[in-house]
């Protein structure tokens, strides 16, 4: 989508890698469904339509805070904005299988001072496919470790969950969080090419929110 700068400058295409949230969307495992419920309708009875929504704050594309896994750790709305703005590179794994290492990492030569990466994988694609996917990429250890390493301040992975699916612990999550690394899952990069963009995402604003769903773009 073309929209030009408010200054009149070159225009710019707008990328939404966000998911729509449904009641048909996958959640991860043992995390509330969607309900969405009108409670007024216009030609019965109202004026308006209104709905009511429900769902865990953890669902689609969502942000997660130090406090998902580190007690005492910053909530949702205790994130520092000037990270969920600003460059960002788009790193293909597609060819992984199931989680991403230390040495693919070393092996995709990630600029120095990159500050937000965001992981494409073959995940992308199964965002397509009905109920939940256990076989999404997951981040291994040893990257989360490499990032920590490289002053990394935001992680983007397109599936529900940083972690591989099964991990005996979250060591990814606690190694990504534990140093304030503000974690993105459910990203849909499907049709994103690798390079660099600038980043936008802002989660929703819960007072004390150990997460939040939010809207997310890139723009190129």
């Amino acid at each position: 989508m073309l929209r030009p700068y408010p200054n009149g400058g070159q225009p710019v295409k707008i990328y939404d890698i966000s998911i729509p949230i449904s009641p048909t969307m996958p959640t991860y495992p043992g995390d509330p469904p969607v309900v969405v419920e009108p409670i007024k309708q216009i030609g019965k009875g109202s004026r308006s339509n209104v709905s009511h929504v429900a769902f865990g704050d953890h669902t689609g594309t969502h942000f997660d805070p130090p406090r998902h896994f580190i007690p005492g750790g910053k909530t949702i709305d205790q994130l520092d904005l000037t990270v969920l703005y600003g460059p960002a590179r788009v790193v293909d794994f597609t060819r992984v299988e199931r989680e991403i290492t230390a040495r693919d990492l070393e092996r995709a030569r990630i600029p120095p001072r990159t500050t937000r990466v965001l992981f494409k994988t073959r995940s992308s694609a199964l965002w397509g496919r009905a109920g939940f996917q256990e076989n999404y990429v997951g981040v291994a250890w040893d990257a989360a470790e490499w990032l920590v390493a490289r002053g990394v301040k935001l992680v983007g992975v397109d599936y529900l969950s940083v972690e591989t699916y099964g991990a005996s612990e979250p060591r990814t999550h606690r190694a990504l969080l534990g140093a304030e690394i503000i974690v993105v899952e459910g990203l849909n990069l499907r049709g994103i090419k690798p390079g660099k963009y600038t980043f936008v995402g802002l989660p929703l604003k819960i007072q004390n929110g150990d997460g939040a769903p939010g809207r997310a773009i890139l723009i190129a």
